[in-house]
């Protein structure tokens, strides 16, 4: 598997709010247990709904690694970045100083090595590991279940 992926250019956002991006990146992080994939997902902080780490650009950063930062940040994973980016789903981020945003994310695998007990969002939400049907049904994006389902780790494997 070509390796083009790890070349990204940092992103620079010195002429740029985060917010006027209105692109994130987020993490698909997943384990493998009995020859079977399994994804963790995590609360969202306000509505408690069911969703995979995702976060603004990050200045200096690629995509890549911004999505292996909020996995940091919003599950304690520690892992790395499996591969190129498995597609994009849009929802809506709630804003009620904006009356909302339209976002849209990339979303990235991110191979599971070990999950912290300790990382920076830990009292806001909860973590939990899902089989696949299961985590492509509770997220409430229908493109980023579309995702879930058909992402193969297999694939990822030189």
């Amino acid at each position: 598997m070509s390796q083009h992926y790890l070349k990204q250019v940092p992103i620079a956002l010195r002429s740029r709010h985060k917010s006027d991006l209105r692109t994130q990146f987020a993490a698909l992080c997943y384990r493998i247990r009995n020859d079977k994939p399994e994804f963790l997902l995590v609360t969202s902080r306000g509505t408690k709904r069911w969703i995979i780490p995702k976060g603004w650009p990050l200045d200096g950063h690629t995509p890549a690694n911004a999505a292996l930062q909020e996995a940091w940040e919003e599950a304690g994973v520690l892992g790395r970045v499996a591969g190129p980016c498995l597609g994009l789903f849009s929802y809506h981020k709630s804003a009620p100083q904006e009356g909302g945003l339209p976002c849209v994310a990339m979303v990235y695998p991110v191979r599971v090595r070990a999950l912290a007990e300790d990382y920076p969002e830990k009292d806001e939400r909860k973590r939990k590991w899902m089989r696949r049907k299961k985590a492509a049904a509770k997220v409430d994006e229908p493109e980023l279940a579309q995702i879930i389902r058909r992402f193969d780790p297999k694939l990822l494997r030189a």
